[in-house]
């Protein structure tokens, strides 16, 4: 199974992605995860995008790309994956179909999880309680679902116009989520 998670920052993408792989038994492929293991594994893609970030720049799009590419080659892949905070834009949609089409792989679906966005900066607010992330408090949360909805939001329209599109109330308690995700996905 290749999925994709959508949703606002603080829609459950991470703990639900978490309930997923234990439940098929695929892995989540997190851009973040994905470029620290790349750099520790000192890869040469890897490599490039730690002098980049160590210049304080974003990591090109190419380059994200490409580790994406490279981590979906991997073993634990071959049954399948669950895509978190990639793709972000149209244009890696794009590339990202481009190279799931190189590969012979289809995605199966793309998951959009729904929310409110007060009742998310609520969430967010609650989290920074729990866990002290700097990034979790009001004008940062506000920032960041204005920048989902300007670059990320469009995405599910593309994904819609390919049939993969499932969506799933964010909002409801957690059991209840992953059992309509799983529903949405026939299993």
């Amino acid at each position: 199974m290749r999925l994709i998670l959508l949703g606002p920052p603080g829609a459950g993408k991470g703990t639900q992605a978490k309930i997923l792989v234990e439940a098929y038994g695929i892995p989540q492929l997190s851009t973040g995860d994905i470029l620290r293991a790349a750099i520790a594994a000192q890869t040469p893609l890897g490599l490039e995008a730690k002098a980049i970030m160590d210049r304080g720049d974003l990591v090109s799009d190419a380059i994200v790309n490409g580790i994406v590419s490279e981590r979906i080659d991997a073993e634990d892949c071959k049954p399948g994956f669950i895509l978190d905070g990639f793709p972000r834009t149209i244009a890696q949609a794009q590339a990202l179909d481009d190279m799931l089409k190189a590969k012979g792989i289809k995605l199966d679906a793309v998951i959009e999880l729904t929310a409110d966005a007060d009742e998310l900066v609520r969430r967010v607010i609650q989290r920074s309680k729990d866990s002290n992330r700097p990034d979790d408090n009001p004008e940062v949360i506000r920032k960041r679902l204005d920048v989902y909805q300007t670059s990320t939001a469009p995405l599910v329209d593309y994904y819609s116009r390919q049939g993969l599109v499932k969506t799933v109330d964010g909002m409801e308690a957690v059991e209840t989520v992953t059992a309509a995700i799983k529903t949405a996905l026939g299993k």
